[in-house]
């Protein structure tokens, strides 16, 4: 098996909306903001290697949103997810699995694109199944009203209407092991239901690719939950027993949205869950290359 990281691009979100309710004097510490409140971040995808599969797990935002759209996100840096799979020798025809962790526009809007002539869509992935999650694709299809900004039926109708849309199992409690990606998954719900977390064995190591579970370094305190959370009572919850289970077994944690930190791993100290070492993907995958 091989890793890679895929950069599908950057943008900026409002770091108060990242934060939920936690001072800006707190959060700022990690994560600096501008003169517009905004902060930096990544949409870091991976790529999964693994005999005769490429499973690219999320996308970012894609390309097929209006100029209006992409203005309210602060675009920047040089990054696409064609040239970053052209860097390791990859095409997205090559692609054999796109596994969304959940299908907010930033994670499945590269899923779909726009036709040859415009008018109409079709999946950026000819050759790939895309795979969600039955519980979550219900309430994504039918979005409650904080969430349906999120949940752009571009993104997501064009895929089932394909026919290539797969569902993976749901688990009995949160732990989905042996899912039919070759990978176990953790299911989380306080962002939005069933989010998908996957747990990928990579040499002598577990690889947690962590989503909107844990956004970013900034976001290791049990308290610092985003804003966007639909139930951040639930996140608090669900995020301090992975913490915990990623420190006693030494998880090293893939960050898609900490445009600074690529991976970390944690340990307990007496304030709870807190950050123990950085590294970079090359540290981790790519040495072995």
């Amino acid at each position: 098996m091989n890793l890679y990281p895929i950069n599908a691009g950057n943008l900026k979100l409002d770091g108060g909306a990242m934060f939920g309710v936690v001072p800006k004097t707190l959060w700022s510490r990690t994560n600096p903001a501008d003169a517009n409140n905004m902060i930096d971040i990544a949409t870091r995808c991976l790529l999964i290697e693994d005999g005769n599969r490429l499973i690219l797990i999320d996308n970012g935002m894609g390309n097929k949103q209006s100029d209006k759209f992409y203005g309210y996100y602060n675009l920047w840096g040089d990054f696409s997810l064609d040239k970053s799979l052209k860097s390791f020798g990859f095409h997205r025809d090559d692609i054999t699995d796109v596994f969304m962790t959940h299908l907010h526009f930033d994670h499945c809007g590269g899923s779909i694109q726009w036709n040859k002539d415009k008018t109409g869509y079709e999946p950026a992935f000819k050759n790939a199944y895309f795979w969600s999650n039955q519980d979550h694709w219900k309430w994504a299809t039918e979005p409650n009203r904080r969430e349906s900004a999120s949940f752009l039926k571009e993104n997501i109708l064009p895929m089932q209407e394909s026919g290539q849309l797969k569902f993976t199992a749901l688990p009995e409690n949160n732990l989905l092991k042996n899912s039919n990606l070759g990978f176990d998954i953790f299911f989380a719900d306080g962002h939005t239901d069933k989010q998908m977390i996957p747990l990928i064995k990579y040499q002598d190591k577990t690889i947690a690719f962590m989503a909107d579970l844990l956004p970013t370094v900034g976001h290791l305190p049990i308290p610092y939950v985003m804003g966007y959370d639909t139930r951040p009572l639930l996140t608090l919850d669900e995020k301090e027993n992975f913490l915990n289970m990623a420190a006693k077994h030494n998880f090293y944690l893939f960050l898609e949205h900490d445009a600074h930190n690529e991976i970390i791993t944690v340990q307990q100290t007496e304030k709870g869950v807190r950050l123990k070492e950085v590294y970079t993907a090359q540290d981790i995958f790519l040495k072995f290359l």
